[in-house]
């Protein structure tokens, strides 16, 4: 099964990154003589995250490249042949060199699609010890991908349409694997961007940032540019000596504000007019290294109008301390005013972003009706998850041999479903969500139209429910190691994520104590969980 060139590569996990008892797991399968007894498992989560009633599914994209690359290399089974037990016979070793996923099949929710507890993510099927040896690196690449992509989901339905959201947790993440997931993720999840750039190479998310603090106060003021000089668009026209504009513009808006010249610091404006030399179309102030109201925004404008009097328009401010919401409303007052003093239409409307540490209940504040934030910058409460740091996805065995496998334990939440299923959703005939149903795979599907009886989990007595429209949630993608249609792109999840949101009633789409959506199984598949649970067989 050959991996195709592909520019994400580098971001695959490798097949030794698993859990040990993986492989011993696989020396026991194939001491029994059962390595290549068909098997299926499925990968799913048992609650919603951060307590509310939905999450995204994704990772199936870094899934299938894994399996499409999977091969364990000899230093691979060399390392294992030293952390196995030393009488291990050397024809399992020559067992695993030969191992790949030429026999798996994978079916599973497109990614951006509403999952809900119970219901697969993926299911896994080929031979038993290929498949479990999948189990760990799976429930890694989905787990993580799918926590982020949700949390993402929540902030952007709390910031609303639109607010521009800017994911910039790199610093902040959990190595760099995790900062690399969480920038992807979050791009499908619903936000704009990020500020990682390698997310940009390998996976195509837009990429944004402009300057910190530390280039500000880098400047102390007495620093001369090389070359001060800036061309006109379209080099229209003899160059011109920016700085000079820029403090001849600065009289003009410092009296304008009530200020003294002296005032404005001349670093931060030697800096703006620097990050304006070389991004005359791109212009963006920091306004909050020294003062906002005394030195930032003077700074900003002095040299906003300036390139604007040479055919440029400022893009942007950011704020990253104090009140964000009221300095907001405080800046674009003065943007207005200043856009009608001087004739400067565009510089009313300049964007601002705000960024600090904004978590669910600061973004609530900074998205709600006449604020005048543009764009919001999360790095930590997005790529770490505080409210909920796991999803806590499992990988459960469901059949061996064709035949149905169930696992009761103490804990009835942690018992499962047994056999191969088939899940889907069923609609009203307004197309909202009614529930979603499992059942096993060789039952005929649900009929729109038509009255099905189902069993809600855990209850004592059957519903029905007759569905306008029926959806099958769970496609074949990869099917005995061939990739059986292509995967959606990045930003195609990312526009069926919203579109799946969408359909979520506002009761179930609540972020705080929301309706619980309904998981039901089918008459014959709840048949099968109460004969096995009482110790009958298949």
């Amino acid at each position: 099964m050959a991996a195709e060139q592909d520019p994400e590569a580098r971001a695959a996990a490798r097949p030794l990154l698993t859990d040990l008892y993986q492989a011993t797991m696989a020396l026991g399968y194939w001491r029994a003589g059962r390595a290549c007894d068909e098997a299926e498992f499925e990968l799913f989560f048992r609650r919603c995250p951060f307590g509310g009633a939905f999450a995204l599914a994704a990772g199936l994209r870094d899934c299938v490249r894994f399996l499409r690359s999977f091969r364990l290399q000899d230093a691979d089974v060399q390392f294992l042949a030293s952390v196995l037990p030393p009488d291990t016979d050397p024809a399992f070793f020559e067992h695993l060199r030969a191992l790949d996923c030429s026999g798996v099949t994978v079916r599973a929710l497109p990614e951006g699609s509403l999952a809900f507890p119970g219901v697969p993510l993926l299911q896994v099927s080929g031979p038993l010890l290929v498949v479990q040896l999948l189990e760990t690196p799976l429930l890694c690449l989905v787990g993580y991908a799918s926590l982020i992509a949700t949390n993402a989901a929540r902030l952007r339905l709390i910031a609303g349409p639109e607010k521009r959201l800017l994911e910039m947790g790199l610093r902040r993440a959990q190595g760099p694997d995790g900062g690399l997931t969480a920038s992807t993720y979050s791009y499908l999840g619903g936000f704009d961007g990020t500020s990682n750039v390698l997310a940009g190479q390998l996976r195509g998310v837009p990429v944004a940032g402009t300057l910190a603090h530390s280039f500000i106060t880098s400047f102390s003021g007495s620093e001369v540019p090389p070359d001060p000089m800036l061309a006109l668009p379209a080099r229209q026209g003899p160059s011109v000596d920016l700085a000079t504009r820029v403090e001849a513009w600065l009289e003009r808006v410092c009296a304008h504000l009530g200020l003294e010249v002296q005032e404005p610091h001349p670093g931060e404006r030697a800096a703006f007019v620097a990050y304006a030399l070389a991004f005359p179309q791109a212009f963006q102030g920091l306004l909050d290294t020294y003062s906002v109201r005394r030195s930032g925004l003077p700074n900003f404008l002095a040299v906003a109008l300036a390139l604007e009097e040479l055919g440029y328009q400022a893009v942007g401010v950011r704020l990253d301390s104090g009140d964000l919401l009221q300095q907001a409303q405080e800046i674009r007052i003065v943007f207005r005013t200043f856009a009608a003093q001087f004739q400067v239409p565009w510089l009313a409307s300049v964007p601002i972003a705000v960024s600090n540490n904004i978590g669910e209940e600061e973004l609530a504040q900074l998205a709600q009706e006449g604020s005048e934030v543009n764009l919001i910058g999360i790095g930590t409460s997005v790529v770490t998850c505080p409210r909920q740091p796991s999803l806590g996805c499992v990988y459960k065995l469901v059949s061996v041999g064709g035949q149905p496998r169930m696992k009761l334990t103490e804990d009835p939440e942690k018992q499962t479903l047994p056999g191969s299923k088939a899940a889907f959703r069923l609609r009203d005939s307004d197309g909202s969500l009614l529930l979603d149903v499992l059942q096993l795979a060789e039952e005929p599907p649900p009929q729109a139209g038509q009255e099905l009886r189902v069993w809600p989990r855990g209850a004592r007595e059957s519903c029905t429910v007759r569905p306008a429209y029926v959806e099958p949630l769970l496609r074949l993608w990869v099917q005995r190691g061939q990739l059986c249609e292509p995967l959606p792109s990045l930003a195609e999840s990312r526009a069926f994520s919203q579109l799946s949101l969408s359909r979520l009633s506002l009761a179930h789409r609540r972020l705080v104590q929301p309706a619980q959506y309904q998981v039901v199984l089918s008459e014959k598949l709840q048949a099968l969980v109460d004969r096995l649970s009482a110790g009958g067989r298949p």
